[in-house]
């Protein structure tokens, strides 16, 4: 068994901390989707192929997951991955979440008028 030396010094706090808080953000983004499907974590759990211990601590943010692990886990609850230029990624959220009806992306649906 070799040793391993860790020099904290080389360890960026601000680094975990940003991870931390993706964690939390990708959690509760599966979290609001599986409640509005309706489904449990067991449910959840058994449809993507992992123990609800584990998806538990992948909603709650208290653990990472592989790549084709978050992808089985967003198929379950009816959202689908996609990788998205770091350039297109203020469109995409913008086309997701407009503030107001002002700043609607003309290619956007419409609401519907009566």
């Amino acid at each position: 068994m070799i040793p391993i030396q860790i020099n904290c010094q080389s360890i960026d706090p601000q680094r975990y901390q940003m991870e931390d808080r993706t964690l939390k953000e990708i959690g509760d983004h599966l979290r609001r989707a599986r409640q509005a499907a309706r489904l449990t974590q067991e449910q959840v759990a058994d449809l993507a192929g992992i123990s609800r211990p584990r998806y538990r601590d992948i909603e709650t943010g208290a653990a990472a997951a592989r790549a084709t692990t978050l992808i089985n886990i967003a198929r379950a609850v009816g959202l689908e991955m996609m990788l998205v230029p770091q350039a297109m990624a203020p469109a995409v959220a913008a086309l997701l979440h407009p503030e107001t009806e002002d700043d609607r992306p003309a290619f956007s649906p419409q609401p519907e008028e009566r």
